[in-house]
């Protein structure tokens, strides 16, 4: 008997966001420079400058990697936000972790912040923001890995067309396994600004993020729950999962027949038996990530050259 499960590569969602980047600079004869700072010795952190840098080499976008010491990350950042050749910044995390992280994603010029981590951006995440300017021609700059997990969902029809862009996820239930500042609390928050009833978890409890019954509010609000985790995944329509070790592994028993599962975590979250219980299965969002990453960096690059998007 076939297993009903679909396997859905990031390779393969990537591949129309990467086109279009790919004929965009080429058309209009640009080639946008992004700096990556590395400043740690994470082999997960290494791995994404690879995917970046081969990415960056076949669509025409120049990439440097710069390997600086941890002490002098934040006076390497200061000197890329003044040099005008410099179209987009992206910092490779965790550097010292916690507080100081969060210091180093505000020192990035919020006009070459390709990752969107600086307060202006997450602070739009949270309040359902979407433009930077009151005439709605700058887009804002979204997390990259959130961003490609919302592309993964619209990919494979998750987002509901018939319904009014901004609800598209209304009727939907989702768990995502990682709260995060980098991915899974803005990812929730994005989820649950786009209609859907979200779950975030991670080692200290379960919240439910959402726009209230009918999405009456504009923006999601949070709550703490007392639910464990077999209740809120048993119900859930899509989970997501990002645990950042090889040791964690979400119970296949424990999911809704037919789910959707996504991880974008850089090990394996789900058992190896998820295609037995899952509908749609992706095991990796990387790709679709760093082109979400150059999609930001040339967004930033006609900010930077006064060239804004028609509605």
């Amino acid at each position: 008997m076939s297993v009903a499960c679909k396997t859905v590569l990031a390779s393969k969602v990537s591949a129309s966001f990467r086109d279009q980047i790919k004929g965009d600079i080429k058309e209009r004869q640009v080639r946008p420079k992004l700096v990556g700072f590395l400043a740690n010795s994470d082999p997960a952190a290494s791995k994404y400058a690879e995917w970046t840098a081969k990415t960056c080499a076949e669509t025409g976008v120049e990439f440097e990697l710069r390997q600086v010491d941890k002490q002098e990350l934040e006076e390497k950042i200061t000197d890329a936000n003044e040099d005008k050749d410099v179209n987009g910044i992206m910092v490779y995390y965790p550097v010292f972790g916690g507080k100081q992280d969060a210091y180093l994603q505000n020192c990035v010029s919020e006009l070459k912040d390709v990752e969107g981590l600086c307060h202006k951006f997450v602070h739009n995440v949270y309040h359902n923001v979407r433009f930077m300017d009151d005439d709605e021609t700058m887009k804002c700059i979204i997390p990259c890995t959130p961003l490609a997990c919302v592309k993964i969902l619209e990919y494979i029809g998750v987002y509901n067309t018939v319904i009014p862009l901004g609800n598209r996820l209304y009727g939907r239930t989702i768990t995502v396994i990682n709260r995060s500042e980098i991915v899974g609390r803005p990812l929730a928050a994005m989820l649950a600004n786009d209609g859907a009833k979200v779950f975030s978890v991670d080692i200290s409890g379960i919240q439910v993020f959402t726009r209230g019954t009918g999405l009456k509010l504009r923006a999601h609000s949070v709550q703490d729950t007392d639910l464990k985790l077999e209740d809120v995944v048993s119900q859930s329509d899509v989970v997501i999962t990002g645990v950042p070790t090889p040791n964690y592994k979400l119970p296949t028993n424990i999911l809704k027949d037919g789910v959707i599962a996504i991880n974008f975590s850089s090990f394996k979250n789900f058992e190896d038996d998820i295609k037995s219980k899952a509908s749609i299965f992706v095991p990796s969002v990387g790709k679709v990530t760093v082109a979400m990453l150059e999609r930001n960096l040339l967004r930033l690059h006609d900010y930077q050259h006064d060239i804004v998007e028609k509605k």
